[in-house]
């Protein structure tokens, strides 16, 4: 890797991009900087640095030509910019999610407003209100999505099936393949399928909201989300990463429930329900992070086992 590609994407990210999109992604890195510098010309920006990066794109801090910060995000796979910056626009009444200003389809490259600090809830590391996290995926989903763009979304279905694939995948590469049996995530999975095949209460969902993809927007702004893989279904399927994120008690995480369903409208036992489908998935990644010594992983297990 290049001195001048190492300034924007580090060694964490390079394996990241390569574990998603394969080895055809070195190559891509390798011109990186070039598609940076062109897209800089045309679009007026002043690229100051690496943002947090996530698994599918290089994130980049930049400058307007007016000065105004602004987001510049860039993916080995030119159609998820594209998808992004569409489903982005279907939200942008909310205010929940960023404005978007550019987008280069050819190059996976989307302009996007730049929300406080950059710095997501994951990052800050502290468990937020979660009547505030209600609100933003009550926001998110009370947003009138027009028949035909509805239609257009995946189903949950879908989602679960390659979110289930990709932690099978996550399993079998680290610790966690000797800490958690296969038959846990198939149960798990088995569970999620048969939530995501509910036909009431259908909402346009983020598909990806947790705490690394929520942005503190500040006072006036609230919570803002990020990263949507938008899909069709079930609501209660967006709150679920909320109800056990650094939670070590089971109590804890009802406690938690009880003021997501109520403010998101999703009965308790469904949104608990998609809580132990999903409990697997979280404690794969626990494991494979060095933490099946925590009460956190041992609350995880507890609830798949429910």
């Amino acid at each position: 890797m290049s001195d001048v590609t190492q300034q924007l994407v580090d060694e964490k990210q390079r394996e990241r991009l390569i574990r998603r999109f394969g080895t055809g992604a070195a190559d891509w890195l390798a011109d990186l900087p070039a598609r940076v510098e062109e897209l800089a010309a045309r679009w007026r920006l002043t690229v100051e640095g690496p943002a947090p990066h996530g698994r599918t794109s290089v994130v980049l801090f930049c400058r307007r030509a007016d000065g105004t910060p602004a987001i510049l995000k860039i993916s080995p796979d030119p159609g998820l910019g594209t998808s992004e910056a569409r489903v982005l626009r279907l939200w942008q009444e909310s205010g929940r999610v960023p404005a978007v200003w550019e987008v280069d389809p050819d190059r996976g490259a989307v302009l996007l407003e730049a929300v406080g600090t950059g710095r997501t809830v994951a990052l800050v590391g502290e468990v937020p209100d979660m009547a505030d996290i209600a609100a933003l995926i009550a926001d998110l989903h009370a947003v009138d999505v027009p028949c035909d763009e509805l239609g257009e979304l995946h189903p949950l279905d879908s989602r679960m099936n390659f979110i289930f694939d990709m932690w099978e995948h996550e399993r079998n590469r680290g610790p966690a393949a000797d800490l958690i049996p296969t038959s846990a995530l198939h149960r798990g999975h088995a569970r999620a399928r048969d939530l995501s095949n509910a036909e009431e209460g259908l909402v346009p969902l983020h598909g990806d909201l947790h705490p690394g993809n929520v942005l503190y927007g500040g006072a006036e702004r609230g919570f803002v989300a990020v990263d949507p893989r938008a899909c069709v279904g079930d609501g209660a399927a967006d709150a679920v990463d909320w109800a056990v994120w650094q939670a070590d008690s089971l109590e804890e995480v009802e406690r938690r429930v009880a003021v997501l369903s109520a403010g998101i409208g999703v009965p308790g036992d469904r949104l608990l329900a998609w809580c132990r489908a999903c409990a697997p998935l979280f404690a794969v990644a626990a494991a494979n992070r060095g933490r099946a010594d925590t009460p956190h992983f041992a609350m995880l297990m507890r609830l798949a086992a429910g």
